[in-house]
Parts: C-alpha cells; structure tokens; sequence
C-alpha cells in the first residue's frame, strides 16, 4: 500500500521516540489528528507485539465513541489489512490488536481511572474531559501519553497545565496539511471562510473558521456573560453572601461567595467538584470560611438529592434557603446582567463564562440557555437572590 504520512503521526512517533512524556495536538477539523493518533496505536501495538501492554482511549463520555471512534477505526484498520473490532459490534469496551489490549473509557465514570494502569492512553476531545480524569490516568501511564482537540475555547486547563511543559511536545495542524481529507469535507470547512464569495452565499461563519479551519482558540457563539471583568482577590470589607449549586457524582458542586456594590457584582468561586454527602460539604464549608449564621442560598430542585442535601445542612446547623424558581430562569438571568460582573480569576469560573451559551437551532438563537457549564452561575444567581431578598421582595429563579 502506498501510504502518505500525516504530519500528526510524525510528530507524535517523534514526540514518544525522543522521550517526551506525550504530546498535545492542536488543530482544526478534519486536520487528521484522530486519524493519526489511530495510526499511532496500531503503530504501537505491532511495535510491542505480544507484549501484553494497556492502551486506554478517553472521550467525555463512554457513549460517544460510538458516534466517533469507532467510525474511525472502521475506516482506517481495513488499510492495513486488519479486522476492525467496531465493524459489527454494537459496544465495544475493549479488544485485543496485535496481542496488546485496547479499553475504551468515559471520563462521565471517573472513579474508573483511579486504578486503571496503562502504558499509554489517548485523550480524544481533551477539552471535554476533566482535569482531575487526565491527572488520575497520567499518574497511572507508564509510558505515553497523546491527547487532540478543536480550540473551541480560549481558556481551559490543557493551556494553563499541559502546554508549557518542557517534557509536552505540541503540534498545530490544520486541513490544509492532510493528505487525506475528501473534497467535500475541505470545501465544506472552506466554506467558513469570511471571503465576499462566502459572504455572499451566507456560507461564512467566523467562529467556526477561526477553530475548525484555522484551528486557532476561540470564544464560543451566542456567549450569554460576554463582558466580565476579571480581579485579583474578592473585596475586603464588602457584605457577602454564600450561592451553592449541588452536583452529585459527574457534576460539580458550586459554591460562590457573592456580594453587591451599587451597580457592581463580585463573585468568587469556592468550590467546583462533585459533593455527594452533606457531611464532606459541611466540613468543606467549614475549611472555606463560610460561618454558620451566614445565609447560603441554595437549589431548590425537587430531585430528591437535593431536596435531602438541603434537610441534612440544616440539621447540621446550616443556614440554608432554598431559592425560589417562581420567575425562571431567563428572568433572572437578565436582572444579573443588569450589573457590571466581577469575578476573582478562577480557571473553572472562565471556562463556563466562555461556554455557558444560549441554545441555537439552525442557526438561530433561541432565549434558553444550553443546560450545561452552569454551575457557577446557577450558584451566583442563587447568591444573588439572597442578596436581592435584603432590599426588595422581588422572587426569581
């Protein structure tokens, strides 16, 4: 078979051969880091043949592979005159290449990765993964590590932990260095372009050139808090009062201290991991500084842990309230972007200020926001409300 090389799979055979302990690939769509890094693995296990070594392959969700992946390997394994064992299975969590074992992982199950030891592993869509997923597996593989992703954001933890290490080799690719894109695929990513010819035919879309033509990092459409100010440390001397979202097993417990100066919001954020008992919140309550007198505003959801967390704080002497969702949630989020918003620097709290987004449909902005990178601001507007209950009777979600 004649075969081109992508400049993807140079760099990472380059990246694993020089010592380096993985290696970033940053680019735009259709680019072929998901194709190398398949090449890559089939690389790996004819290298290590029979060698017995563990690959695992993350995506956010365990689900998702079947939509991505697995195409992928359908595609590429019959290339090099091999079976692909996603051909005519339906699910897939592991299987055997060249006598090494490939497992497929959702980082939506994180308490897997706390003894799953691997010789290499590959994060697909890194930027939809955890931190913590990608910390727990790192410390685990012993030999390499490799991880891709669309810069569909400006600011997430692969640039401020991963990117400037020494020991990381990164590589930026776009569609134009890829040998094997189809027509369509490139003229439909062309078609992005902000050209007067794109423009014209209403084919042109800046954000979705700038990340999946160019590949270069970008603020999300429709941004619902697009003007934010970011500040060093929360006012001293300011009145305060505490906002918590609760989040169980995959979603983040959210709790912001929140205070209200003339026409100013401050926030900060305290806490942004998964709280499954009221006695870690407590305690975690308590390590922050927040007192028991102080009034926390909290979710009022009738789903049944949050209706228990909110009885078990009580009983823990908390001062808790549940928020009133009478008015909804548009409503209120429009009487917070009333106010100028401050937020103490917090790499979680910019994620969701640059994702938490309306919801669109062909195209169209809808006045509902996408349920999802919230959890912040469903507590600062919880907070907010407490604040709001000291100098009005006005009630909103």
């Amino acid at each position: 078979m004649k075969y081109e090389y992508n400049p993807n799979l140079v760099q990472l055979i380059s990246a694993y051969e020089n010592g380096k302990s993985g290696i970033i690939l940053e680019g735009g769509s259709r680019s072929g880091k998901t194709w190398s890094s398949v090449d890559f693995i089939i690389y790996i296990c004819s290298k290590f043949a029979n060698k017995g070594i563990i690959i695992n392959i993350i995506r956010e969700t365990y689900n998702s592979f079947k939509t991505t992946l697995y195409d992928d390997f359908n595609r590429r394994f019959p290339d090099f005159s091999l079976q692909s064992p996603c051909s005519d299975a339906r699910d897939v969590q592991s299987f055997k290449l060249f006598g090494n074992k490939i497992n497929f992982l959702g980082a939506d199950k994180p308490s897997k990765f706390h003894g799953a030891g691997c010789d290499f592993f590959f994060c697909n869509e890194v930027l939809d993964i955890p931190k913590e997923v990608f910390d727990q597996q790192e410390q685990r593989c012993r030999l390499f590590w490799f991880i891709d992703y669309n810069p569909k954001y400006t600011e997430h933890w692969v640039f401020n932990s991963l990117a400037n290490r020494d020991d990381v080799a990164f590589f930026h690719s776009t569609l134009l260095t890829n040998p094997f894109i189809s027509e369509g695929e490139k003229n439909k990513i062309l078609s992005y372009e902000p050209t007067a010819e794109n423009i014209r035919q209403g084919t042109a879309d800046d954000f979705n050139w700038k990340v999946y033509g160019l590949g270069l990092r970008s603020a999300i459409k429709g941004v619902i808090f697009k003007n934010v100010n970011w500040i060093d440390e929360f006012p001293k001397d300011l009145d305060y009062q505490w906002g918590l979202d609760y989040g169980f097993t995959n979603d983040p417990t959210a709790l912001v201290k929140i205070g209200i100066k003339d026409k100013d919001i401050f926030a900060e954020l305290l806490c942004y991991e998964p709280i499954d008992s009221a006695i870690v919140l407590s305690d975690f309550l308590e390590k922050v500084g927040v007192k028991q007198h102080e009034l926390i505003t909290a979710d009022s959801s009738d789903k049944y842990n949050d209706v228990e967390m909110c009885r078990d704080l009580k009983n823990l002497y908390w001062n808790i309230q549940k928020v009133n969702k009478s008015k909804g949630i548009v409503w209120s989020i429009g009487k917070v972007k009333e106010y100028s918003i401050n937020i103490v620097n917090n790499v979680n709290a910019k994620r969701e200020q640059e994702n938490y987004r309306w919801r669109e449909i062909n195209g169209i902005s809808l006045n509902q926001p996408v349920d999802k990178f919230n959890h912040f601001w469903d507590a600062l507007r919880y907070g907010f409300l407490g604040l709001e209950k000291k100098q009005s009777t006005i009630i909103w979600k």
